[in-house]
């Protein structure tokens, strides 16, 4: 596996991913607008006007391929607030056929080693709906513990970090 930058082509497929109602909203899907998620709306959210991923506000959405240069799962990368010492991972998403094979763990470990040694980033933070097991379980198997919750609707957000000094551990 390996990650790419997003490209318009893959917003097909994560809309197959997150076409089911509960999944969408399982990975966060309030916070995008109305249901149903299409490719064109994904598109006008992750390009501005001349073709390239927004970067006037540091957002940076990735693909991550299999072997076969198969979209396998998406994520998204922020610095927050502009310091590029720390950054955020977001609306992490799996293939549901391929949930459960190790390919959620892959990809964050590939996001962390970007986020670490390319941009040099200390710190690196995400936040898992409580109710979310699989997903919270997958996070600290990638080095992630939890520093709170925080109170959010429909249901509580689990706020998870990894130091830089923690991954150069691992």
């Amino acid at each position: 596996m390996r990650l790419r930058p997003y490209k318009r082509c893959d917003a097909e497929t994560i809309e197959k991913w997150i076409s089911d109602r509960d999944v969408f909203l399982k990975w966060g899907g309030q916070y995008l607008g109305e249901f149903p998620v299409t490719a064109d709306v994904l598109n006008d959210r992750y390009f501005s006007g001349n073709g390239n991923c927004t970067e006037e506000d540091n957002f940076y959405p990735w693909t991550a391929i299999d072997d076969d240069n198969r979209p396998v799962g998406h994520f998204i990368m922020r610095y927050v607030n502009g310091d590029h010492r720390q950054i955020r991972f977001g609306w992490v998403v799996v293939d549901d056929a391929l949930r459960g094979k190790g390919y959620g763990k892959q990809m964050l470990c590939l996001g962390l080693k970007y986020a670490f040694e390319i941009l040099g980033a200390q710190k690196v933070t995400l936040g898992v709906f409580e109710h979310n097991d699989p997903a919270h379980c997958c996070y600290r198997k990638a080095g992630f513990t939890d520093t709170g919750i925080v109170e959010k609707e429909p249901w509580n957000l689990v706020e998870m970090e990894i130091l830089k000094q923690d991954y150069m551990k691992r």
